[in-house]
C-alpha cells in the first residue's frame, strides 16, 4: 500500500516542475524584476487581500470599494507583464482544481454528489 503521503509529495514536485509551473514562475518574476510592475501588482494584491478580509468578517463592501478595485484590475490588466502573470496563475489553478476533482473522487464516491438530484 503507497504511502499517501510520498504521493503527495511526489504530486508537489510534479506541480513544480510543470510547464505550468514554469511558465508562471518567469511571468512572476518578470513582474517583481520591474519596479513598476512590482508596484502595480502589490497594490492589486493588497487591495483584493483588503476586500476578501472584509467579505470573511462579514462587513459590506461599499460602492465606492467596488469602483476602487475595478480601476485597480483594469490598470493591472493593461500591463502585459503582469496580465501574463495572472493568465500564468489561471492556468495553473486550472491544473490544481482538476487534481483536487481527481483525489477528491473517493470522497464523493462514498457521499454522492451533493448537486446531483438538486436540478
Amino acid at each position: 500500500m503507497p504511502n499517501i503521503y510520498d504521493s503527495a509529495y511526489d504530486l508537489e514536485k510534479a506541480i513544480r516542475e510543470s510547464d505550468e509551473f514554469t511558465s508562471l514562475k518567469e511571468a512572476y518574476d518578470a513582474v517583481m524584476n520591474d519596479p513598476s510592475a512590482r508596484q502595480m501588482f502589490d497594490n492589486f494584491r493588497n487591495k483584493q487581500m483588503e476586500l476578501q478580509e472584509k467579505q470573511m468578517q462579514g462587513e459590506e463592501i461599499s460602492e465606492q470599494e467596488v469602483e476602487e478595485a475595478r480601476k485597480v484590475v483594469e490598470l493591472v490588466q493593461q500591463h502585459q507583464d503582469i496580465s501574463k502573470l495572472m493568465e500564468q496563475e489561471q492556468r495553473l489553478n486550472l491544473v490544481i482544481n482538476e487534481i483536487s476533482q481527481i483525489i477528491t473522487k473517493p470522497l464523493e464516491e462514498l457521499y454522492g454528489n451533493p448537486n446531483e438530484g438538486n436540478e
